[in-house]
């Protein structure tokens, strides 16, 4: 028998937590649901998830802070995480990437966008990816053992920027578009805005330091990796933006 997807909901609204259980087990999905953060860290001791539906506003401990948790935790790192949150600007949303949510969903949402979204995350769970070493200038990096350095010197990158720069130095030299990107690096979707891309891209500069010119902004177009970064004013601006 085939294995259901199993979804961890992490909910202190009951009323909500039934309502996505039932339209997720009627639509092929295996629901678990804890109210706040110690059981759903009791459920993840237990049994990884294939995806954790995360509200935001959580008793004790913030969806937040457990989302920063787990993605710093070596065991679930790699477990897709969905921020449920009602708050809905901007500023909050890139909040949530930050913290290490794959995607987020606004309150209130339709129960068709939700599954959408997590059908969305669960395919981005493998994303174009080889094992393989890539260089561009002095910039290495090694898939197999998921290092990256500049110069000799090793770099911290994070699993998201790691997967994107992995994509750019592969294709170096070529301009991609943030569309282009979503679909190479992150997969298969339609539910994610193109701001995410920025925001990595500007994380992936800063985990590259020095060598962050080498993925250039192209106005109008999207990022490109270089092994000849061409500094300038206009870039400058561009890449703070």
């Amino acid at each position: 028998m085939k294995k259901l997807p199993l979804v961890l909901i992490v909910e202190d609204e009951s009323a909500i937590a039934e309502l996505i259980a039932v339209n997720l087990r009627h639509n092929g999905f295996q629901p678990v649901w804890a109210e706040d953060g110690e059981a759903a860290q009791r459920e993840l001791d237990a049994v990884l998830p294939d995806v954790i539906l995360l509200d935001w506003m959580l008793p004790g401990t913030s969806g937040l802070m457990l989302a920063r948790k787990w993605r710093a935790d070596a065991r679930t790192k790699g477990v897709p995480i969905l921020m449920l949150t009602a708050r809905g600007d901007e500023p909050d949303k890139v909040a949530g990437l930050d913290a290490g949510a794959d995607d987020y969903v606004t309150k209130p949402f339709s129960t068709q966008e939700l599954l959408a979204r997590i059908r969305a995350v669960l395919r981005r769970r493998a994303p174009e990816q080889l094992a393989d070493t890539v260089s561009l200038g002095a910039l290495v990096l090694d898939a197999a053992t998921h290092r990256v350095s500049y110069g000799g010197q090793p770099l911290k990158v994070a699993p998201t920027e790691f997967k994107l720069l992995h994509y750019l130095m592969r294709h170096a030299e070529r301009v991609h578009s943030r569309t282009q990107l979503l679909d190479k690096v992150w997969g298969d979707h339609v539910f994610i805005e193109e701001r995410t891309v920025d925001v990595h891209v500007k994380r992936l500069r800063e985990a590259l330091g020095s060598a962050g010119t080498m993925v250039e902004t192209v106005r109008g177009a999207g990022y490109r990796a270089t092994a000849q970064p061409a500094i300038s004013l206009v870039q400058t601006q561009a890449q703070a933006q």
